[in-house]
This record gives structure tokens, sequence and C-alpha cells, in this order.
């Protein structure tokens, strides 16, 4: 029997999910693995304002996350009108309709099947010949991949970037700790969205094994069931030892779906 489910999400991207699987009669339990954190660097910031107040000189712009959107709408009054977007997931969608963006008011590019919220399947969807000669932003954290900039560059675009926050493990505070290891003492559904994230607990977890000379702390873990919505965190989890793995589309319904599906 599982006791509960783990939603690993950053804490600000957390509450629509919780809400829904708390819908089910399912049990909560909210762990984020990875914290944003705002851009503090001085030439940072500074490149940051420059850019958005250079954002009508660019023909699109690309959010790799929902974070990126809220902290370039932190500190912009309103989209320019007539600038496309594109974005790569129903949830960046939802968090630009939270800025009151909607294909309403702006012409909103994401893949057509969203289950299949990537950059590989965004890249499909674009228009990519009209993009020949065009400049083109993205917007993201601190790193990340390559392969949606490869791929507009490859189809004639200029690509710029802009790193809008940073992502970070959470410290291991002795109440992170003892959530932890109440959480190994039971078996959960993990909901991981993310392999960094997954990579971080795995570092965590490594600190408390170290701690305790107790190397069962990472077993128990490796023998929890994850739900992951991409095939590049399932190849992830494969990779760290982790044999209970559930692959769902793209987005919140396949994740609710697997939820529903479990004896």
């Amino acid at each position: 029997m599982i006791d509960s489910v783990v939603i690993t999400r950053p804490a600000a991207q957390s509450g629509p999910l919780a809400a829904q699987v708390a819908a089910l009669g399912l049990p909560v339990t909210l762990l984020p693995l990875l914290e944003i954190h705002a851009l503090t660097g001085l030439e940072e910031k500074a490149q940051m304002a420059a850019t958005l107040a250079s954002l009508s000189d660019y023909d699109l712009v690309t959010f790799v996350s929902p974070n990126a959107i809220d902290c370039v709408f932190a500190q912009l009054p309103a989209w320019p009108a007539g600038l496309p977007i594109a974005v790569v997931g129903e949830g960046s969608r939802l968090a630009l309709a939270a800025h009151g963006v909607t294909d309403a008011n702006a012409s909103i590019t994401s893949p057509a099947d969203a289950t299949r919220s990537d950059s590989e399947h965004l890249l499909l969807a674009l228009d990519l010949p009209a993009l020949r000669g065009k400049r083109v932003l993205i917007v993201r954290g601190d790193g990340g991949r390559d392969f949606l900039a490869d791929g507009l560059r490859a189809a004639g675009a200029e690509v710029h970037f802009i790193t809008a926050y940073r992502r970070a493990v959470p410290a291991l505070t002795p109440a992170l700790q003892a959530t932890l290891e109440q959480l190994l003492q039971h078996h959960h559904d993990w909901i991981i969205t993310s392999s960094e994230a997954l990579r971080g607990l795995l570092q965590l977890l490594d600190v408390l094994r170290q701690q305790a000379g107790n190397d069962g702390i990472v077993v128990r873990m490796q023998q929890q069931h994850l739900i992951v919505p991409h095939a590049r965190i399932a190849q992830t989890a494969a990779g760290l030892g982790f044999a209970h793995v559930t692959l769902t589309g793209s987005g919140d319904a396949g994740v609710l779906a697997a939820l529903q599906s479990r004896p």
C-alpha cells in the first residue's frame, strides 16, 4: 500500500498538482528538491534589465519553464504587443495566463500534443523556415540543454540567451533530514519532473549515508516508485539504480492518470 504521493517540484509550482492529487483522495507530501533563486549579481541583473528593455528587438521569445516566465514578468510591466512567444509545455501556458498573456492577446506556440512537452516537439510545432535570419531569445535558468538552440540555429535563426534564475539543491537541514528519513520508512509514489532534482535527491541521501554509515538509505530510495513525465528522466532514473519507474506523457493529466491506475 502507498502511504502518500511525494511531489518534488519547486515550492511555487507544486500547489495546483497537489490540489488535484488530494482531490483523488490521496495523501500528499510536498518535498521541493530544487530551489529557484532570483539573480543577485549586479552584472546579471543589469543584463536582464537591458534585455527586457529591448524585447521588441526580437522576433520570437522562448521560455523554457514556468520559472523563466515568472522571473521575467516580475520585472516586466506588460508584454510587448505583437511579440510571439514559444513555450515547451502546458505548465508554461498556465504561467503566461497567470500574467494575463493568452492566445486571445498573443501568439503562443507550444507542442501540438500536450503530452509531449519538450524541446523536440516544440521545434516540430514552430515554423522554422520563417525563422531564418530572425532573432530568437531563449529565457532559461542557469545551465540546461542546448537542443532547442541548436535546432533553431540549424534553421538559420540568430539565437540569444538570457539567464533569468538559478536552480539549487536545498541544503540538508535537520528538518529536511528528518523528512527524508521518515519518508524512507514506507513506500510512496514520488513524482519526479526533473532529472536534476532526482540527482539532487541522491546527493542529499549520499550525505545521509555517509553520516549514518548506512548504505541502506540509498537502497531504500531506489526501491521507491517513481512517476516521471519524460523519457529522459526515466533514463536518468534507470542509470541511478531505480527499478520501479512509470513513464507518463508530459503534463499533469498523465501523472494523475498514472496515480489513478495504481493498485
